[in-house]
């Protein structure tokens, strides 16, 4: 897959990969935390989808957003999650 995707704030990519890795270990991934990309490829095996290393053109658009929006989709919901619980803390 080619990562396109691009931080609006760079330096906070260690904080966003670690975001990751405690919500997929949460919902039962073992994600490992020194190679948060790692978590695509157990997703894709979890979900039956044949992902590899290097080119994925063979993926289907519906494919690669099973894997993103299962990881980007509980991403999500913790932030959201932790922004009420922060939001209610302020009050």
């Amino acid at each position: 897959m080619a990562k396109k995707n691009k931080l609006l704030v760079p330096e906070a990519k260690s904080q966003v990969d670690q975001l990751k890795c405690e919500v997929m270990r949460s919902k039962g991934y073992r994600a490992n935390c020194s190679n948060p990309d790692s978590i695509k490829f157990e997703v894709a095996e979890e979900l039956g989808i044949p992902l590899s290393n290097g080119n994925n053109g063979n993926l289907t658009a519906e494919q690669a957003g099973k894997i993103g929006g299962t990881i980007g989709g509980s991403m999500v919901k913790e932030m959201v999650r932790l922004a009420e619980k922060q939001l209610k803390e302020n009050r």
